[in-house]
């Protein structure tokens, strides 16, 4: 896969009609971030610097996990992503 258009992809997510979290849910949901690429990186399995990119600019942009979910699903073309997301597959970039 090509490396991840971050600027790009922020014009995109910054385009979608939702709601950001609050700056408590934003606190939490970075802690949480932290905890899991902690965990990840204890496994083995830590995240490439696409990743790190990715998931920064969700939680500067204060994404809620689910709508996170789903543009992670859309950027990997995944069976299950909403095909109505306005969000580009990384590999059509």
């Amino acid at each position: 896969m090509m490396p991840l258009d971050i600027d790009t992809l922020r014009r995109e997510v910054r385009a979608l009609d939702y709601v950001r979290g609050t700056p408590a849910e934003d606190a939490m949901w970075r802690e949480d971030d932290e905890d899991s690429r902690a965990n990840l990186a204890i496994e083995g399995m830590a995240l490439d610097a696409d990743d790190d990119a990715l998931f920064d600019l969700l939680r500067d942009e204060r994404v809620p996990p689910p709508l996170a979910v789903a543009i992670v699903l859309k950027l990997h073309d995944h069976p299950d992503a909403d095909v109505g997301l306005a969000i580009t597959p990384a590999w059509r970039r």
